[in-house]
């Protein structure tokens, strides 16, 4: 997340560049945000971003957390504690999750900022001095346990619209048909505090007078409509609201959490929340720079772009720009509104009052990387009609798509540009004189243009799902070139026709990092180290530098006697195991999800308790039992008990893994455990783990084994694996990706210094047999965790597995 920082010079709209302003819906901020809102709004607006920035084209992208209104002291009401502070929680919880989420605002900011107030009173005052506002009596419900008139999500009943009868409709929206609402149309409305009863009562209130402003808002919606290419549920749903005429809006609320009405008679009001959000992000924009009047009062200069949900879509279409209109002033209005329908989770839907579905917090914990999440959801992304979340069709479109078809190809090109001079290119990008003729090549470049100009097409039009699918299409030709080409026989036949190939082919592989940086910066960094290609000079794709017409030809994008760096495999297959367990992890609500972990939390605790005991008095009783008091060759008495404490575990990196030279079933590892050189490691894991899947990986290294030489080479520690039952099986035991490299790995309750060097016979024999993974793939000694700074080690798929 690129926020904006003191030390920073702010952009500002520059005289002759296109200057693009883009916002995303401030999420509300009373909650984690789920998939659904992410998708729906901040990913959406930042992969838009980052194409501008690519482009070349003077780019800011603003949002923040929308902090005020009923729902934050709804949620204040019901953790105990002020506002403020759910404010301060939940916006950390937020920047958090889109830091992880890789969303590069310019800046994040919030509403409950003293800005925010500055703005919103001065277009309040504005509005009030050139009569659009009328000062009106209404009824509202007022709650007499709680003393106080109730707002909109203050109150819960059964949704009046015919056909709905939603029983849990708010006061202010049906969240299940979408209608907006007013408290009183309510059938049997219930105070969502007490539960009991309200009673409707007087109150006076501002109205924002939207009849009157109604010719101002029409020329601005059927002109900027067409011009600004608005989407067609866009445009639905502001018709829709046209059609039905406007009403005088309500833009103030019995409340104490928000902006306070400048005005005597209402000082103790405050203004709506839908009034005062939008302008969030003007005032964010105002902590991003004193001058922001520069892009927000700049229409002839500046393009706005909005993203968000369906269901905002008549307040940025509507009340917003009517607000400005109102004002009399030169404001930037919005340009193009992209807006998304609903992702839906399994077989319901994705709620942050009920807890359903994957939250942003969740997508972190599970280990998938994040390009897989922001490629799945992009993919997946509900532009015309709602989609649906399955843990199956991440799946498939992970290992058939990102795997199968873009990893297979970048990483085949730069492995075999890899390969030592006898077999390969010894990492260096060949010379391709005569490219140009050669016809399977120049057919390739042909068809890669056509490809970009589309790409272009479709992205200029917010079309991000038709712009991901053109670009994976490239990598799609691109394998289909390799086939054809049947480069590894070029190689020994026609070397010269295999260097025009694979030249061809690595700059096809920079031209996927650069057109999917938008969708996967993580991804692009990631081939841009593989090609060894500077990360500050990386992605650029604009016409003033030719960067479009260079794609045509990719043969000459990477220049000759250019040295890659190392490949690497760039995604992981998810297996079905995973899968079923993901689905069982994140089925219902939250809430029944902390009572699982909690439930889980006691067993755990309760059980530490006999271990701490039971460790120290009963391993006396094991050993006679079990004969396995010997004198250890180092280190420990020779009538030491023996404790798990003994065993010297430690948080390993795997810095290089190969084959062994002497034995097909054993890898040799290079494994960083902390100390000033790494450890050479060999294990038996060829037959059960993929060597790319060795790579660059933490795992558990038992470190106080004696070193022992097999098949010619010492193995000095040992690696931590869970096999199943008939030993079909095996993986690796892996520490938090927190965790770090040369820790202890500790057991709670259990104190001591390691040995300097085990008696394997006996010590180490003697403790494995109570080494597994329990039915929550959590590795453990007996019923004790193994434990590091970061959380707990476990197995990917393998329940009640043996570790050795």
């Amino acid at each position: 997340m690129d926020d904006h920082s003191a030390a920073a010079a702010a952009k500002l709209p520059i005289p002759g560049k296109r200057n693009v302003l883009i916002t995303s819906a401030l999420p509300y901020v009373n909650n984690v945000p789920h998939l659904g809102n992410i998708i729906g709004c901040v990913l959406s607006a930042d992969v838009y971003a980052r194409y501008c920035r690519m482009r070349g084209y003077n780019t800011l992208y603003i949002c923040g957390t929308d902090e005020y209104g009923t729902a934050t002291e709804t949620k204040a009401l019901e953790e105990g504690c002020s506002p403020k502070e759910i404010c301060d929680k939940y916006h950390a919880i937020h920047k958090e999750v889109y830091k992880w989420f890789n969303i590069s605002f310019d800046e994040f900011g919030r509403t409950s900022s003293p800005q925010q107030t500055e703005v919103c009173q001065a277009i309040f005052k504005k509005l009030w001095d050139n009569n659009w506002l009328v000062e009106n009596t209404m009824q509202q419900l007022y709650c007499d346990t709680c003393k106080r008139f109730l707002a909109d999500r203050l109150v819960e009943g059964n949704c009046p619209t015919p056909g709905c009868n939603y029983d849990s409709a708010r006061g202010d929206q049906c969240e299940k048909c979408g209608k907006l609402l007013n408290p009183t149309e309510l059938l049997e409305p219930k105070c969502k505090v007490c539960r009991n009863t309200p009673r409707i009562r007087d109150t006076d209130h501002l109205f924002l007078e939207l009849p009157l402003l109604k010719d101002k808002l029409e020329e601005y919606v059927s002109h900027m409509s067409v011009a600004g290419g608005w989407s067609q549920n866009a445009i639905q749903a502001t018709y829709a609201w046209l059609r039905e005429g406007l009403k005088q809006r309500c833009i103030t609320r019995d409340l104490k959490w928000g902006v306070p009405v400048p005005h005597e008679k209402f000082k103790d009001k405050v203004f709506y929340v839908w009034f005062d959000a939008p302008i969030g992000y003007v005032s964010i924009t105002s902590c991003y720079t004193p001058e922001w009047e520069k892009w927000w009062k700049n229409p002839e200069n500046v393009e706005l772009y909005q993203f968000m949900g369906k269901d905002n879509v008549p307040f940025h279409t509507v009340i917003f720009p009517s607000t400005l209109l109102g004002t009399g002033e030169n404001w930037t209005m919005m340009k193009t509104i992209s807006v998304t329908e609903y992702l839906n989770y399994e077989a319901g839907k994705f709620s942050k009052s009920k807890g359903v579905g994957v939250f942003g917090n969740d997508a972190k914990d599970t280990n998938i990387p994040v390009e897989v999440w922001r490629y799945y959801l992009l993919t997946n992304k509900p532009e015309v009609s709602d989609t649906l979340f399955t843990w199956s069709d991440l799946q498939a479109k992970l290992n058939s798509e990102l795997l199968s078809n873009l990893g297979n190809f970048v990483n085949r090109v730069l492995s075999f540009i890899a390969k030592d001079p006898a077999s390969g290119y010894g990492s260096v990008i060949p010379d391709a004189p005569g490219a140009d003729s050669h016809l399977l090549t120049k057919a390739l470049g042909d068809k890669v243009g056509i490809y970009v100009e589309q790409y272009i097409e479709a992205m200029e039009k917010v079309k991000l799902k038709q712009g991901l699918k053109i670009a994976m299409s490239i990598s799609g030709e691109g394998n289909a070139y390799l086939q054809e080409s049947q480069f590894w026989k070029l190689y020994k036949e026609d070397r010269p026709s295999c260097s025009v190939v694979m030249k061809t082919s690595t700059g096809l592989v920079y031209l996927l990092a650069c057109l999917l940086e938008p969708f996967m910066p993580s991804f692009t960094l990631e081939v841009l180290k593989q090609l060894n290609l500077p990360l500050e000079a990386q992605i650029s794709f604009s016409d003033e530098k030719g960067d479009v017409e260079r794609a045509k030809k990719p043969w000459e994008i990477i220049p000759a006697h250019h040295r890659i760096g190392t490949p690497a495999p760039l995604f992981k297959e998810l297996k079905d195991e995973e899968v079923e367990f993901y689905r069982e992890k994140f089925a219902g609500s939250q809430a029944d999800r902390i009572v699982k972990a909690e439930a889980e939390a006691k067993k755990i605790s309760e059980k530490l308790m006999e271990a701490k005991i039971s460790d120290g008095k009963t391993a006396k009783k094991d050993k006679t039992k079990k004969s396995a008091v010997a004198k250890p060759k180092v280190s420990a008495p020779a009538d030491a008990e023996i404790s798990i404490s003994r065993l010297d575990i430690r948080v390993g990196l795997i810095k290089k893994a190969q084959k062994h030279p002497d034995a097909d079933s054993l890898y040799v590892e290079e494994i960083d455990v902390g100390e000033p050189q790494p450890r050479t490691v060999v294990s038996g894991l060829v037959k059960y783990i993929p060597l790319e899947e060795m790579q660059n990986r933490k795992v558990c290294v038992l470190c106080n084994l004696k070193p022992a030489a097999m098949r010619g080479i010492k193995s000095q520690a040992m690696i931590l694996a869970a096999s199943n039952s008939d030993h079909t099986k095996v993986e690796l035991v892996e520490p938090p990706q927190g965790a770090v490299v040369g820790e202890r790995v500790t057991f709670p309750g259990i104190e001591g210094s390691p040995d300097d060097v085990l008696n394997p016979k006996k010590v180490w024999e003697t403790l494995q047999v109570d080494l597994h993974s329990d039915k929550e793939l959590v590795a453990c000694y007996k019923d004790l965790p193994l434990t590091t700074s970061a959380g707990v080690c476990k197995v990917s798929t393998i329940t009640q597995g043996s570790i050795r």
